[in-house]
């Protein structure tokens, strides 16, 4: 399935019904008075937030979601029905905002979350509303409402606790199906992955967290360069960021520290907020170099790193070393990231005794 995460559609809701004039009329009931019903309601446009959709691919090509008018009212005191509510399933993670105004209306973060895009209108009053004393057969009925209409885009943002981020073929898709069961393609060349991939990994029997691993960033991504940083909003509502580098690329050219130095710069000018946010350095693909000179080589890595200063400065909290392929030091690493999401998980209140809960507190019987 073609992952798409940003969609343009239009939602229209159901006019209500109107409300209709009529008038009692049976043999041996003269002048029975007014018996018009009220119209039905007008179908509403509902989003419903779904953990089994993981792409907005639906919503690029049917762009127009209309609901039904709710019925006329009709004589006999007989109310219009109500038209039937559409329901748009949509990928948990979804923010859905106003094409007019820019404003975000909703953001869809929990299974099964229900927002109304568009209300129905209310139906129109049937004349058996407007009798009184003085006004016995009253000629009057009131049109249904119009439904909202709108003009929405929706914006996909992953949910994952971990995003993976580096240049193309630093071994992000390696790491992620080293380390849980999701299976990215895999090849020798940059720009293998398309599109966002997750993966839970488990390190334990109750204890787990998801990753998302998005496409490669290069240098120029702000301008257009590669794929773009149109992926980036995928790592907004992570907790951690993984800095992966390779630290034995093939190019003979290539310059590590400076690659490393180019992704914190598109960070920065994406998103400051995402530049802030905890990251640690990988250094992969240990595996390609020799034991001896291992150690040296991640020593000298992280010694050229701190000498930046101003813009060129780049914050290291914690630096690892692994590698993906044979899975050396992966173990460890997830086990790290795991006690750290613990530690700043938000602290859950305990639970209330209920015997504290009737009045006068435990000791109220005496």
């Amino acid at each position: 399935m073609k992952f798409v995460d940003e969609a343009r559609i239009e939602v229209i809701a159901g006019d209500g019904g109107t409300g209709i004039v009529s008038f009692r009329r049976e043999k041996f009931i003269p002048r029975g008075g007014p018996d018009g019903g009220d119209g039905g309601r007008g179908g509403s446009v509902i989003a419903v937030a779904d953990r089994n959709i993981n792409t907005l691919v639906d919503y690029r090509y049917a762009r127009k979601h209309q609901a039904r008018n709710g019925e006329r009212g009709r004589g006999s005191d007989q109310y219009g029905a109500a038209a039937a509510d559409i329901r748009l399933r949509m990928p948990v993670g979804t923010q859905i905002w106003d094409e007019d105004t820019g404003e975000l209306l909703f953001d869809l973060t929990e299974h099964d979350q229900q927002v109304v895009l568009a209300r129905g209108g209310e139906g129109g009053l049937g004349n058996i509303h407007f009798k009184s004393s003085t006004n016995r057969a009253p000629r009057q009925s009131t049109p249904g409402r119009p439904g909202e209409q709108r003009r929405l885009r929706l914006e996909l943002k992953v949910l994952a606790d971990v995003g993976l981020l580096g240049l193309p073929n630093a071994g992000k898709s390696t790491l992620i199906a080293a380390v849980s069961k999701a299976r990215p393609r895999i090849a020798d060349y940059p720009f293998t992955t398309l599109h966002p991939n997750l993966g839970v990994v488990r390190v334990g029997p109750e204890k787990s967290f998801v990753m998302a691993d998005i496409p490669g960033l290069i240098e120029g991504a702000a301008e257009g360069s590669g794929l773009g940083h149109q992926f980036l909003r995928h790592l907004q509502r992570t907790r951690l960021l993984l800095h992966l580098v390779d630290l034995a690329p093939f190019d003979p050219d290539a310059d590590p520290v400076r690659d490393a130095r180019a992704i914190v710069a598109e960070l920065r000018k994406y998103s400051a907020d995402l530049a802030a946010k905890p990251r640690w350095l990988v250094l992969n693909k240990i595996d390609m170099i020799a034991p001896e000179d291992r150690q040296a080589r991640i020593d000298a890595f992280v010694a050229q790193i701190r000498k930046g200063r101003g813009r060129n400065a780049m914050k290291v909290d914690r630096v690892f070393a692994i590698s993906g392929l044979t899975h050396e030091g992966c173990q460890g690493l997830m086990l790290e990231v795991a006690q750290y999401l613990e530690s700043i998980r938000p602290p859950q209140a305990p639970e209330r005794d209920a015997r504290f809960d009737a009045p006068g507190g435990e000791d109220a019987d005496g």
